[in-house]
């Protein structure tokens, strides 16, 4: 799936944990994570296993954080964001 967000829109959301600002990221990073959550070793922040498929998401200024797109929404929940250590951006 491909969602379009509005550049307004994004240059005004921030990371609920960092606060530093967000961009999109790579369709190759999301077919990756997207991989890690076919053979359930993906978790997010609290350490769940993420189990719903990610139609996009967005990185923190530092790229530590990956918040998730799912549904055409943006999900803002700190407990919900992917931590991106480890991973090749």
């Amino acid at each position: 799936m491909s969602t379009r967000f509005d550049p307004d829109l994004i240059s005004m959301i921030r990371c609920p944990i960092t606060k530093s600002p967000l961009s999109a990221a790579s369709r190759t990073l999301i077919e990756q994570l997207n991989r890690q959550i076919e053979s359930g070793t993906l978790v997010n922040r609290i350490g769940q296993t993420v189990e719903i498929k990610l139609d996009g998401g967005f990185i923190n200024e530092d790229q530590s954080l990956l918040l998730p797109v799912r549904g055409g929404i943006v999900i803002l929940v700190s407990d919900q964001a992917i931590g991106l250590s480890g991973v090749v951006i």
